[in-house]
């Protein structure tokens, strides 16, 4: 089957084409018509939908990580494309490629396990070394195949280590550059800070917020994972696990960002510097990709609704 993909899309076009449901909202009209709001995507992009007067039978088959053939028309609402919905179609996993609806790293996931394996060998302190090689062991299938967030940034398979190693490499710069941070402390604290996103998010295809994830959140998650490995090894009373837990609940830097505490030692605070740092700059250069030179994004919203001007200069 011909996949046309979302990128591709025009105004005015009719369209029957294998889409993944991404999420599904259901709402009813002043009229009392059931209806949904459905977030489409592929590999391209996300388009969102409507379907009006839902009928029970098209409601059992669209549910989010499903591949179904849309028939639509393209519209335009408020300036941006959108699908109106006519009919869902359910289809087997042989009548499309799952690689059109998923988005990998463009980082070979041997060359991150590589780079990773090498900044854990470089640690020096031994304690700090043996948790974080116990962490790894625990959670190394799903840390390389899972994405750092839903959406807005590194939100693709192989996003979490694409995530951190680009964080070692920022800490590692960083660390050249000031001799007053412990080189073994903040390495540590990159690697493990997001692992509990392997419980916050539900997966590779169609993430979405599990329930442990929105009740408790990925930083409790994990410096909770964190101590229970280090009571395991020996090291739970240990100053570095102390250290380590704390960089994990202070990685996003405020209060109003999710962190219980803030960052309290120089480690911690150049760990959410540069946390945001490769995040933001994933989220600009998503956004710069989709559009020409002299042109603005849209406003993004974890850009402090910001949109940004891509420069025609070279």
């Amino acid at each position: 089957m011909n996949k046309k993909m979302i990128k591709e899309f025009q105004e005015g076009e009719n369209l029957s084409v294998p889409l993944l449901i991404s999420s599904v909202l259901n709402g009813v009209t002043s009229n009392g018509a059931p209806y949904m709001s459905i977030t489409f995507s592929d590999k391209s992009g996300t388009i969102d939908g409507k379907l009006w007067d839902v009928k029970e039978e098209q409601a059992d088959k669209i549910n989010s990580g499903s591949v179904l053939l849309v028939n639509c028309d393209v519209i335009r609402y408020k300036g941006n494309l959108q699908v109106k919905v006519h009919s869902v179609s359910s289809l087997s996993p042989d009548q499309y490629d799952i690689n059109d609806f998923v988005v990998s790293s463009l980082i070979p996931q041997q060359v991150m396990r590589d780079n990773l394996n090498q900044a854990i060998n470089q640690i020096q302190n031994k304690v700090l070394k043996a948790i974080v090689t116990a962490v790894m062991q625990e959670f190394d299938r799903d840390f390389f195949l899972y994405p750092a967030a839903s959406r807005i940034h590194h939100d693709f398979i192989g996003g979490l280590a694409e995530h951190v190693i680009g964080m070692l490499k920022l800490g590692n710069n960083v660390a050249d550059q000031y001799p007053l941070i412990n080189r073994d402390l903040l390495v540590s604290g990159i690697i493990v800070h997001d692992m509990g996103k392997l419980f916050e998010l539900s997966g590779t295809i169609a993430t979405e917020y599990t329930t442990e994830g929105r009740l408790i959140g990925h930083i409790s998650i994990m410096q909770a994972k964190l101590s229970a490995i280090a009571d395991k090894l020996g090291y739970g009373d240990s100053e570095e696990c102390m250290l380590l837990r704390h960089m994990i609940l202070s990685h996003h830097g405020a209060y109003e960002y999710g962190s219980p505490v803030l960052p309290m030692i120089v480690e911690a605070e150049i760990l959410s510097m540069i946390d945001n740092i490769d995040a933001r700059m994933n989220t600009l250069s998503k956004a710069m990709r989709d559009i020409e030179q002299g042109e603005f994004t849209q406003r993004m919203f974890a850009l402090e609704n910001r949109s940004f001007y891509k420069p025609v200069i070279k």
